[in-house]
């Protein structure tokens, strides 16, 4: 069940291949799994590294916490984007 409370973030890696990433919450605790249907967009649905994102947080089965809800600063849709980019095809190196 995903808390009430919204955190903030910076997003580690996301592998637009693999559909998921981490986000290194702005507390200080643990990186934080995402897999993209936990990301409100108006289109396509990935991550960008080091983007700034808001997020609640959710204990899964296993007990690890992930990240869900996600979204831009301030409760905005992620920006769908052009191109491809994230680890699953240019190596990490972002959008090309």
């Amino acid at each position: 069940m995903a808390s009430g409370r919204r955190e903030t973030g910076t997003v580690k890696w996301f592998s637009v291949a693999k559909g998921f990433g981490f986000i290194v919450p702005d507390a200080g605790a643990e990186d934080l799994f995402v897999h993209q249907t936990s990301i409100r967009s108006d289109g396509f649905r990935a991550l960008v590294e080091g983007d700034a994102v808001e997020f609640a947080v959710q204990r899964d089965d296993d007990g690890r916490f992930k990240a869900v809800d996600v979204t831009g600063p301030h409760g905005s849709a992620i920006s769908s984007f052009a191109g491809v980019g994230g680890r699953g095809y240019s190596g990490g190196r972002g959008i090309l």
